[in-house]
C-alpha cells in the first residue's frame, strides 16, 4: 500500500517547533496506516527528526516566493501545497493546522471518495469549508494556484481569506464535499458549556469527535490554563486536553 500523506505547514513567529512535534505525535498514535509526516516550513529548528521537513513550496508567484506581506496573513501561504509537483509527495493527502487536537483516529478521513474533503464552516451558510483538516490529491488543484497568479487582486475580490478562495474554487467545479459534522468540532461553538454552566463544568469533547478544532482564541495551550482569550467567554482549565495533546 502506498503511504498516504499528512502535511502541516509553519512560518513566522505564530507557533513554534513544539506545535509541529505535538502533532506529529498525535498523529503517530491515531493512525494504523501507512503515511509520511512532511512539514513545510521556513524555520526547522527545533522539530523533530521524525518529521520530514521541507522548505515553504515555490509556486512561481512572486508575491508567495518572496512572501510578501498579504501571503502571510489569513492562512493564504497554506495554498502552497497545491503545488505541482510538490517536492517527491504523491497521492492522497491530509493537511492539518497545527492548534488542533486529535481526540480519535485519523484512518476514517482517508476512506470516503471525493477530490477535496473539508470541514463545514461552522459561521457560514455558503459552501465555505474550514481548511484546518482538508484532503486532496497531490497536483490535483494547481489550477487554483494558476487562477491565483493570473489576476491575484481579482481572484481575492470577494474572499476574506485563503479557505473561502480555495473551497469556493472547487466548489464552482464541483468538487467540494463535507466530512461528516461530528468528526471535526469547533472548541468554542462544541465543546464549551453554555452559560451559565461554562462557569461550573469544564469543556467536553462531542461524542463522536476526532479532532477539535482551535479557531481564533484560545489555542490549546490556553484552553488547558483556562484562559479564554476573550473577557466574555469563561473556560475553565480543560483538563483532558493534557491527555491528548502531547
Amino acid at each position: 500500500m502506498q503511504p498516504v500523506n499528512i502535511i502541516c505547514i509553519k512560518w513566522g513567529k505564530k507557533y513554534g517547533s513544539d506545535y509541529v512535534n505535538t502533532l506529529y505525535s498525535m498523529v503517530s498514535r491515531n493512525i494504523s496506516i501507512p503515511y509520511r509526516f512532511v512539514c513545510f516550513t521556513d524555520d526547522a529548528e527545533g522539530i523533530r527528526d521524525e518529521v520530514e521537513v521541507k522548505p515553504i513550496p515555490e509556486i512561481g508567484f512572486e508575491d508567495f516566493d518572496q512572501r510578501k506581506p498579504w501571503t502571510f496573513a489569513h492562512g493564504w501561504l497554506k495554498l502552497t501545497c497545491f503545488a505541482d509537483p510538490l517536492y517527491d509527495l504523491q497521492g492522497q493527502t491530509l493537511f492539518l493546522d497545527l492548534d488542533i487536537v486529535i481526540v480519535g483516529s485519523l484512518d476514517e478521513f482517508f476512506e470516503p471518495e471525493g477530490d477535496f474533503l473539508v470541514i463545514k464552516e461552522w459561521d457560514k451558510s455558503d459552501a465555505t469549508g474550514n481548511t484546518s483538516v482538508f484532503r486532496f490529491n497531490i497536483g490535483a488543484h494547481v489550477d487554483a494556484l494558476e487562477h491565483l497568479k493570473a489576476d491575484p487582486v481579482g481572484s481575492r475580490k470577494d474572499v476574506r481569506n485563503e479557505q473561502e478562495f480555495i473551497t469556493q474554487f472547487v466548489a464552482r467545479q464541483g468538487k467540494l464535499k463535507y466530512w461528516p459534522a461530528q468528526w471535526c468540532r469547533s472548541f468554542k461553538r462544541h465543546c464549551l458549556r453554555p452559560f451559565p454552566l461554562s462557569f461550573f463544568q469544564q469543556p467536553r469533547i462531542p461524542e463522536g469527535a476526532k479532532v477539535i478544532i482551535f479557531h481564533g482564541r484560545p489555542h490549546p495551550d490556553d484552553a488547558m490554563a483556562g484562559r479564554s482569550g476573550k473577557w466574555y467567554r469563561k473556560v475553565l482549565p480543560t483538563t483532558w486536553i493534557k491527555e491528548y495533546w502531547r
